[in-house]
């Protein structure tokens, strides 16, 4: 597979901090649907803040198909990847509707009208997201898990390539995190989108992603199929968890299964 993120060399932290990561390597193949996997404050979150250049490192570089994102126009790369951040705000006043069509915004040039094209991709990200019918209210009184939905159809519309997740199921019920889930590895391989999403429940990532990143101190402890990452081994390297891998029975894929302690 071609490379359609890579982290090349990357030091990244935050001012008047240690670095998160030093020299870091990582390579999102393309058409893939990875999740990064670690304990709190291993820099997953930090990475994805650098793959969306939110966070400019101290040294390396971070390269959307072979080309370095410090080079592209904003618009550019905003029409090429698109991100969905761990807490957003929405403008006080906007409706659900008007929120999802700011996806639009990197397709549009000054003195566009909005088209056909635009009305399409906001009614398809509100129908996948299952917000149509809260398309007239406002964000505002929205749920949590209504409100993590909105925006989900928000990134969905800006019909990236390459789509950005932080703890994209945050806020939603079970319910709805499976439906979120679904919905992603649907984009990812009927679409063909390279998806990148920070999950912290291992038994999702395992079942859902492609690809796993395990992270740990601000480096990458495992990178591959989820039969390659999600072993006793590594899941006792990343999280010190002692655990059992049995096969999912409705998936196949790795389940873990904690050991009982005392």
């Amino acid at each position: 597979m071609t490379a359609a993120i890579q982290a090349k060399g990357l030091s990244i932290g935050y001012d008047g901090g240690r670095p998160i990561s030093a020299n870091l390597d990582v390579t999102i193949e393309s058409g893939t649907f990875t999740a990064i996997i670690g304990p709190n404050a291993c820099g997953k979150s930090t990475l994805l803040r650098a793959f969306a250049r939110l966070l400019k490192p101290t040294a390396g570089a971070v390269l959307l198909d072979g080309r370095d994102i410090a080079q592209r126009g904003t618009k550019e790369l905003a029409r090429e990847l698109g991100l969905l951040p761990q807490t957003s705000t929405a403008p006080e006043g906007i409706r659900v509707a008007d929120l999802v069509a700011r996806g639009r915004y990197p397709h549009q040039r000054a003195f566009d009208r909005w088209s056909q094209r635009d009305e399409d991709a906001v009614r398809r990200a509100l129908e996948a997201t299952d917000v149509l019918e809260l398309s007239g209210r406002l964000v505002d009184e929205l749920s949590g898990g209504q409100r993590q939905r909105v925006w989900v159809a928000m990134a969905l519309a800006q019909e990236t390539r390459t789509l950005l997740l932080d703890e994209p199921t945050t806020f939603l019920d079970i319910a709805h995190q499976i439906d979120i889930l679904e919905l992603f590895r649907t984009v990812n391989a009927a679409e063909g989108h390279t998806l990148v999403a920070v999950l912290h429940d291992l038994n999702q990532a395992a079942r859902y992603a492609s690809r796993i990143v395990a992270m740990r101190d601000g480096r990458v402890v495992a990178h591959g199929t989820p039969t390659d990452v999600i072993t006793a081994e590594t899941v006792k390297a990343v999280f010190d968890l002692p655990c059992r891998i049995i096969a999912d029975p409705e998936s196949g894929t790795p389940l873990v299964i904690p050991l009982l302690r005392g």
